[in-house]
């Protein structure tokens, strides 16, 4: 009995894992782009201004039509993630990649992720007020190059 049993399911499963795997979500992103800072950039038609050029990150600030936005790419995984755990403070919105992370507006990280694929995360305000500015429109992130650039 524990053979047929056996031998149901593994006919039933891939047929079940097949249901949801049509691939015709409507809000499916590309395949998640990899590069250099400048490759991501040219990706989404900016022109990075470098604000950060150091082993562990590099972090640029970048406007197109869609608005403006930070851009950084990491050199470790670690790295990335320390950084965005340091971000979530900071609330916002973030297009997350392997080894680099948009920052900016949601509606401007998600028109992003449209072209650069990754996946979107949400940071926690816990602040009121504009966060400072960073002059570029980018969420108040421009402080974190400060504590990460260095």
């Amino acid at each position: 009995m524990a053979l047929v049993t056996a031998a149901v399911v593994a006919l039933v499963l891939p047929g079940a894992a097949a249901c949801g795997a049509g691939g015709d979500e409507p809000d499916a992103a590309p395949e998640t782009a990899t590069g250099t800072l400048e490759e991501l950039a040219a990706k989404v038609a900016c022109e990075p201004n470098i604000q950060t050029d150091a082993e562990e990150i590099r972090q640029a600030n970048c406007r197109t039509g869609d608005g403006t936005y930070v851009l950084a790419t990491f050199s470790t995984d670690r790295g990335q993630r320390e950084w965005l755990n340091e971000a979530n403070d900071y609330g916002g919105s973030y297009l997350v990649g392997r080894k680099w992370v948009a920052v900016g507006e949601e509606k401007v990280v998600t028109a992003l992720r449209d072209r650069l694929g990754g996946e979107m995360e949400a940071g926690s305000s816990h602040h009121s007020g504009s966060g400072g500015g960073d002059g570029e429109g980018g969420g108040g992130h421009g402080g974190h190059a400060g504590r990460h650039g260095s």
